[in-house]
């Protein structure tokens, strides 16, 4: 009679793992690898400390290259570089910014003395951290925020921007120059009231640093080759060499993206809007010319299609709330075995990144989550979010947790946030738009209250944004302005 085999536990495959170390067939690399990835440590984590400094909504956190320093940069316009194992602020400086900062960013390979900051106000500043002060000054400019930036792999000087006036563009430190590379538009006129993909986000393959891919206000992730770019100018860059989408999402004018990752085996993470997280690999790309709206409904670019036709679907990772901000996503473990996402409901998601099982909900900030960072060589999460707090999470608990049973299905709210309304130009255009998705024969029916809201929601977002001033040159500060 054959007997059932009984499901192996996570415990028994560390049994087995200690056991192969010991007798030779495990090298001890990749047996602290497997620890590392261990379901076990994630079941673990737990709040280790809590970074308190900043005097406003927490909207950046990254680990420096060795992992020892977390720099952190915030609604007070201030950047901190933490001793986040003490929980001691080693330095903290006025960014130059005017409005709130939305990354800070070590450069590789600079002793942790040179920054680089984007912000509310546009503008791309570098810090560079001398023996008695810091001093700032501005790279480049952007039209509207700039939420992201991206450094290249390795390098002290390289970096590239994005904002939400579309344009994307590389900065080499050497010589404080900006180069203009291309502004990104919808790939079709059937979105004339968007004359620009406001972009939120923008990532670098860490295996071939000469790929990068940015995404915003449409359902397009895009993917562009820097060696295609002639530095004279003499050819137009603004082309993709591919385009990533899930097949039901092409052709929807209510989707954006918020977050972009790669792993380290180039698959690409993005986090949309009022919808879920899907995972990419190079083969599911669309193409350099992917089909417009029409012509994807006519030929049934679909999941279920491309099911059939023996094409490989992006995984999805699902239970999260991204309605309410720009949230990013990103990659856990030493091999990116896992993928986590802050959400509206204050909640730190993570699941495998094989199969798209939800394995741990973590409560993380009383309002929303924005930020989780990973460490470079640990199993240790930073995260932050409207608290003015940073959560250090590291596998501390003496229980495993289990899943709650009362995840919120969190109702999908206007994306009003997805857009930078701060000029007359901009309400007139966010306007138009309304009024053309009212008409449209999908939204027959629906409750005026509702897009009276909206209404509402969009001047409040332009009063509230109209006073924003920008500033240039460079900002100094003095002893007065540092602490260790």
């Amino acid at each position: 009679m054959m007997r059932n085999k009984r499901a192996r536990t996570s415990v028994d495959k560390a049994v087995v793992d200690v056991w192969e170390r010991e007798v030779g067939g495990l090298s001890s690399r990749n047996f602290a690898l497997r620890l590392a990835a261990s379901e076990d440590l994630v079941l673990r984590l737990d709040i280790y400390k809590k970074l308190e400094k900043h005097r406003g909504c927490v909207n950046t956190v990254s680990f420096n290259d060795d992992g020892n320093i977390l720099v952190s940069g915030s609604d007070d316009k201030r950047v901190i570089l933490w001793d986040w194992e003490t929980g001691h602020a080693k330095l903290a400086f006025h960014s130059g910014h005017v409005n709130n900062v939305f990354q800070a960013k070590i450069m590789p390979c600079t002793d942790d003395r040179s920054l680089v900051t984007c912000a509310a106000d546009g503008q791309v500043r570098h810090a560079k951290i001398l023996e008695r002060r810091v001093e700032t000054r501005l790279l480049a400019k952007h039209q509207g925020r700039a939420h992201k930036l991206a450094i290249e792999p390795g390098s002290p000087h390289i970096v590239y921007t994005c904002g939400e006036d579309g344009l994307v563009q590389h900065i080499d430190l050497r010589t404080a120059t900006a180069t203009e590379l291309f502004t990104c538009r919808p790939i079709d006129d059937s979105r004339a009231y968007m004359p620009v993909i406001n972009l939120n986000a923008i990532s670098i393959d860490p295996r071939n640093p000469n790929l990068f891919a940015v995404a915003g206000s449409d359902e397009y992730t895009r993917l562009y080759d820097i060696r295609k770019y002639k530095w004279d100018g003499s050819t137009d860059f603004g082309l993709p060499t591919d385009y990533f989408c899930p097949p039901h999402l092409v052709g929807d004018d209510q989707v954006g993206i918020t977050g972009l990752a790669f792993s380290e085996q180039s698959e690409l993470l993005v986090s949309y809007n009022d919808e879920f997280i899907y995972l990419f690999t190079r083969n599911m790309g669309l193409g350099p010319n992917p089909p417009a709206r029409s012509e994807a409904s006519e030929i049934g670019l679909d999941d279920s299609a491309m099911e059939a036709d023996g094409k490989a679907i992006p995984q999805v990772y699902k239970g999260h709330s991204n309605c309410e901000t720009v949230k990013g996503v990103s990659f856990f473990g030493p091999k990116s075995e896992y993928v986590v996402s802050g959400s509206d409901c204050g909640r730190i998601f993570i699941w495998k990144k094989k199969g798209g099982e939800l394995v741990r909900v973590m409560e993380a900030d009383k309002h929303v989550v924005n930020c989780i960072e990973s460490h470079p060589h640990t199993a240790v999460l930073a995260s932050s979010g409207i608290e003015n707090d940073i959560k250090i999470w590291t596998p501390k608990a003496s229980d495993k947790a289990t899943l709650p049973t009362n995840i919120e299905q969190v109702k999908p709210r206007s994306r009003g946030w997805m857009y930078q309304v701060s000029t007359p130009q901009d309400l007139w255009l966010h306007l138009f738009s309304l009024q053309r998705q009212g008409s449209s024969p999908e939204r027959n029916g629906e409750n005026s209250a509702a897009a009276g809201r909206e209404l509402l929601e969009l001047i409040l977002t332009f009063n509230a944004n109209s006073d924003a001033s920008s500033g240039d040159g460079e900002d100094a500060s003095g002893p007065e302005d540092l602490f260790s």
